[in-house]
């Protein structure tokens, strides 16, 4: 273990083997540090917050800090972070409400750009990519290996199924189902993340039925309680879709039509 003389660390704290930490950073008393993590210069990590292992904290990053709801009172929430996670300059993460789930999940293998905030109660998956900038409100859910675009907003309780891209600059006010692309402001969606899909293994025969999967959502002309039953009646054969049928079951703001 390496601890730069500056840095500040209550010996509360609990540091894995092989953790290392940057220069005038100060590390709480009730976090937790999983072995082999790198923490940057002058990063502030308190309130109750696990990291996990071989994660890579670049600096001036926010870890676990009072969330910015207002009628937080001071109650012990959470952040928990995964494994070989990138969190780079300027990231925050602020730990949850006892209104919701009283904890910030992160997920394992995630790359957050810098300037990204997700704020309490959300939940992000693993594999995402989340660009330069981009917000999270609270109460936030990204599924696995979605990419979300610089400087993206996510209005509260909007959730982000899996394989999602979300184009650069998107204001996300509705749900975005699993494997769609989608962006602007209003949002839009603009068919599926078929070069994803390929990239993550997915055969032609998968992504031929998902493309036929948001044809019946997007293309089809049935309502949305119409495309929700046709589509759970698919998955039934096509496993692939479960996830989708899961997801629109799920959905409380609606989906980007």
């Amino acid at each position: 273990m390496t601890i730069h003389p500056t840095a500040i660390v209550d010996p509360r704290a609990k540091l894995g083997a092989n953790v290392s930490v940057g220069a005038f950073t100060v590390i709480d008393g009730d976090v937790e540090v999983g072995d082999g993590t790198r923490i940057g210069h002058h990063n502030v990590i308190t309130g109750h917050t696990r990291i996990g292992r071989d994660n890579r904290i670049f600096h001036f990053v926010s870890l676990g800090e009072a969330n910015q709801d207002k009628k937080y009172q001071g109650e012990a929430t959470r952040l928990e972070i995964g494994d070989r996670n990138t969190i780079r300059e300027y990231c925050s993460l602020n730990r949850g409400t006892v209104q919701d789930r009283g904890v910030t999940t992160v997920g394992d293998d995630n790359w957050l750009m810098a300037y990204v905030h997700v704020a309490h109660d959300c939940v992000v998956g693993s594999k995402t990519t989340i660009a330069n900038c981009t917000q999270l409100g609270g109460h936030v859910q990204v599924g696995d290996w979605a990419t979300l675009g610089g400087f993206t907003g996510v209005h509260q309780f909007v959730k982000i199924g899996a394989h999602v891209m979300c184009g650069v600059s998107s204001v996300v006010l509705m749900d975005i189902p699993p494997y769609v692309t989608a962006g602007g402001n209003p949002l839009s969606a603009a068919g599926i993340n078929a070069e994803g899909l390929k990239r993550r293994g997915f055969s032609a025969g998968q992504i031929a039925t998902i493309k036929r999967a948001y044809k019946t959502l997007y293309r089809s002309g049935l309502t949305f309680a119409e495309a929700k039953i046709q589509l759970g009646e698919e998955a039934l054969a096509a496993p692939e879709l479960k996830i989708l049928a899961d997801f629109l079951d799920a959905s409380t703001r609606g989906i980007v039509r």
